[in-house]
């Protein structure tokens, strides 16, 4: 669901064409509706009302601060994975009792920034990991909360790069091996255990395999009470799917609450559920707006060579993935296949190949949708390109919330 339609024949994001935006802030450039985010956000804290909850938004799907600022206004905590990340929650106005702290990789520096600011609590990758939280909570003279993400080796039928519950990927601590892990973790001097985490992949459209883990962890949850050990929190994950095209019909909130809440039964509804919702609260909330800067014709097919490249949507190019490309104005004309490119210098800059759409004339501008998620967060200035400006639409007023970068940005920090 999402508020970007046609009106009278221009593709409006709510009630703003898109063609005033682009006149107004150029192109590329990244717009999204506050509508639609609000609206994803209060579905899921609908959905699971029936818990005791935490929403905590994943900010890597997008880390804009206004974006952050407007989804903790709506109650949401913040799902994070680097102390940039933690810097941006807090400063969004996050509480820090609403933050949970996941990766791989978290350095010694970020460890402590989080326990000076009283987090919520970590969820461990590894036993190194959880070594070095002790250790430096140590140091602090605190006790660390956290919680041991658990991998519990399900294929979520996503795409490799962004499945993370198989044994094969460097996520989590093998299921068969947590319960020992926690009888370790319980055992340190400046841990206090108090919950459990698994995160199986991203963009996954079935509820099957978020059940499927679901019930596995279920289980270590009730080994751990069995050995004495309370928890206070099941950390869930997120990873619900969006609809790219016409084709993906992935479950809402309510039909994955519906399925998944029975499963935790009487006995455990004294935990605290958290769910680390991204792509699906702010994925279909957001488009990148482009400019056709030339329509070159080859013997072999043709390209619409438009102002966005890899380094502003590197999905298509990195993943292969789908998003639908529309005009901003209605068009009549025959519809041809043409290949998406952007700027780069690369063969591999494309938005999208042999996609049919109608004739489009140099300076027209195509709204790429679905591109509010990895968009700007994945983003670059490879070849020395400022990134594009993001604006939030709210009815019918629109605000610049990133400024376009300049060339003076671009060597910013160069010594």
């Amino acid at each position: 669901m999402h508020y970007f339609s046609y009106k009278g024949g221009e593709l409006h994001a709510e009630d703003v064409p898109f063609s005033t935006l682009a006149k107004a802030y150029g192109t590329p450039l990244y717009v999204y509706s506050r509508r639609t985010l609000t609206r994803h956000i209060r579905a899921y804290k609908e959905a699971f009302d029936g818990v005791p909850n935490i929403i905590c938004f994943a900010l890597k799907a997008n880390s804009n601060g206004a974006i952050i600022k407007l989804l903790a206004s709506e109650g949401a905590g913040a799902d994070i994975v680097s102390g940039g990340e933690l810097f941006r929650a807090l400063r969004a106005g996050v509480p820090a009792k609403k933050i949970v702290y996941a990766g791989v990789g978290k350095t010694e520096e970020e460890i402590a920034f989080a326990l000076r600011k009283k987090i919520l609590m970590f969820n461990v990758e590894s036993g190194e990991e959880l070594a070095k939280i002790n250790q430096v909570a140590g140091t602090l003279g605190v006790k660390a909360p956290i919680a041991l993400r658990v991998n519990p080796d399900i294929n979520p039928k996503t795409h490799p790069y962004i499945t993370t519950g198989m044994k094969k990927y460097k996520f989590g601590i093998p299921i068969e091996d947590a319960l020992e892990s926690y009888r370790r973790a319980s055992k340190m001097e400046n841990i206090e255990v108090v919950g459990v985490h698994k995160h199986i992949g991203s963009q996954l459209t079935e509820t099957g395999p978020f059940e499927d883990a679901l019930k596995k962890v279920l289980a270590l949850i009730d080994a751990l009470r069995q050995s004495g050990m309370e928890l206070k929190y099941l950390d869930m994950g997120g990873g619900l799917g969006i609809r790219y095209s016409e084709e993906d019909n992935p479950p809402e909130p309510k039909e994955l609450a519906a399925r998944l809440l029975p499963l935790l039964g009487k006995s455990n509804r004294d935990l605290t559920v958290v769910i680390e919702p991204g792509r699906s609260i702010v994925g279909n909330a957001g488009v990148l707006v482009t400019k056709c800067l030339y329509v070159k014709k080859t013997p072999k097919k043709k390209f619409l060579i438009v102002d966005a490249g890899m380094n502003d949507l590197i999905r298509p190019s990195l993943y292969g993935a789908w998003h639908e490309i529309l005009p901003v104005r209605k068009s009549r004309r025959a519809r041809e296949k043409a290949d998406v490119v952007g700027p780069i210098c690369e063969s591999g800059d494309f938005l999208a190949r042999g996609r049919e759409l109608p004739a489009i004339n140099q300076g027209e501008y195509l709204a790429v949708m679905s591109a509010g998620a990895y968009g700007f967060s994945m983003g670059s200035s490879y070849n020395s390109r400022p990134r594009p400006a993001e604006v939030l639409v709210d009815g019918a007023k629109h605000t610049l919330i990133r400024r376009r970068e300049t060339y003076a940005d671009l060597v910013k920090g160069e010594l």
